[in-house]
């Protein structure tokens, strides 16, 4: 350790919209390397976040899910919302219509 632990907290913005593979209904982790390779489901992916927030001091997962994908924003909300703040950067994009929906 670098003798920083219990010193800071931790925010992740994960960009999921960047590694969201539609006609799969899936998130390729390895589209950088050989996609396809580690394809995760919503609840799948959401469960790496659960383990992430168990293991490390994180406070904040900015765009865990695709824009799109108001499922796993859904499931994420319920999940960890009241462990950690959940921001919907890509989601809302200061788009009123989106705005009303999120909050729906």
């Amino acid at each position: 350790m670098a003798g920083h632990q219990g010193k800071i907290d931790i925010g992740l913005d994960c960009a999921s919209s960047e590694f969201w593979v539609p006609e799969k209904q899936k998130y390729d982790l390895d589209f950088k390397g050989t996609p396809g390779q580690t394809l995760l489901s919503k609840k799948e992916l959401l469960e790496r976040y659960a383990g992430f927030c168990q293991n490390y001091n994180i406070v904040s997962i900015e765009d865990p899910f695709d824009q799109d994908d108001w499922e796993g924003w859904n499931m994420i909300t319920e999940t960890l919302g009241k462990k950690v703040q959940i921001v919907g950067d890509d989601l809302l994009v200061t788009n009123l219509k989106r705005i009303e929906m999120a909050v729906k």
